[in-house]
């Protein structure tokens, strides 16, 4: 089978185009033919090993899994013997984490797998997990719950995206901050209020929030502080400047007031039959800005590292013969 392969760190060149073996699925596991794939920001930052304490997890001097890909959606072409969950044939979509560049993946059934729901196609499946899981993260960490108001920076990415969509369905209220080319998008997604960054600082308004949620990591705990509640919860899935946002979360707690959360991301059954339940309700669809053949991965790579996407970059496989 064909599946991009890097041997080695560093930008979108030390991808290469491969035949490869194709997987045999196990005992409890199901053979996917990929039909999508997508490109993210977590997949660009474990190519290049960025931060570098990634390696420590992928392989401190070379990748460990040498196919990356972290998402992907398909069709069961074959199962393993005790198999109970799925059949030949079920369109489904997940999370691997790695090893969806390639034509064929297999993974188990107890893993982040389900079935597609409705009518929706394999390319608008396909990048239902990787922002969303890192979205849910935070947003159960921090209990958004109904009524809350919520600042939300960065609500067009991939994760801000699906944050929008689930604390919408949660029911809080959001302020979206964004630019101004998607201020219609971010209106349909739902946002009670928007903020256009390029004409207002958002650091300004008078309003206070139960949690501000950086979900692209550009703000800072510092330069959050005074739009929280007495109580407020600062959370971002990103470190941070200077690497702050993890050692902020051991010690604000500490203090009783305003704090900073943030979780180290998990993402299991319960929480994909969660989107899977969202998307059935059309409570949350990922939004897609542009696609990509899969000999063009490379180049949707350079397009994710320029940080302009909105929302998700899609691979689509020929997958005729």
């Amino acid at each position: 089978m064909k599946a991009f392969v890097h041997t080695k760190y560093g930008p979108p060149e030390v991808l290469s185009l491969r035949d490869v073996a194709k997987p045999v699925p196990g005992e409890k596991e199901i053979l996917v033919r990929v039909h999508a794939t997508t490109v993210n920001r977590t997949d660009n930052g474990l190519m290049r090993a960025e931060p570098f304490i990634a390696r420590f997890f992928t392989g401190l001097f070379k990748p460990k899994n040498t196919i990356p890909g972290s998402e992907f959606a398909g069709r069961v072409e074959a199962t393993g013997k005790n198999i109970s969950l799925f059949k030949t044939g079920d369109n489904v979509f997940g999370f691997s984490g790695v090893g969806a560049y390639a034509e064929y993946i297999s993974i188990s059934e107890d893993d982040t797998v389900a079935t597609i729901p409705g009518d929706l196609t394999f390319s608008e499946a396909a990048p239902f997990t990787e922002g969303s899981h890192y979205a849910l993260n935070n947003i159960r960490s921090a209990n958004i719950q109904e009524g809350q108001q919520v600042l939300l920076y960065g609500a067009t990415g991939a994760i801000g995206s699906a944050a929008l969509q689930i604390i919408k369905a949660i029911g809080a209220e959001v302020t979206a901050v964004c630019n101004t080319k998607n201020l219609s998008l971010i209106k349909s997604l739902g946002a009670d209020q928007i903020i256009d960054y390029t004409v207002e600082d958002f650091t300004k308004t008078d309003k206070k929030y139960d949690v501000v949620f950086d979900a692209v990591g550009k703000c800072s705990f510092k330069q959050c502080k005074p739009l929280l509640k007495e109580k407020g919860i600062f959370t971002s899935t990103d470190l941070g400047p200077y690497s702050q946002n993890p050692f902020l979360a051991i010690f604000t707690p500490m203090f009783g007031g305003k704090k900073v959360l943030f979780p180290i991301p998990t993402f299991d059954k319960e929480m994909i039959h969660y989107l899977r339940e969202l998307a059935h309700t059309g409570k949350f669809k990922p939004i897609i800005d542009r696609q990509y053949p899969f000999e063009q991965i490379p180049e949707a790579f350079k397009y994710v590292h320029t940080g302009q996407k909105t929302g998700n970059v899609v691979i689509t496989l020929d997958t005729n013969g």
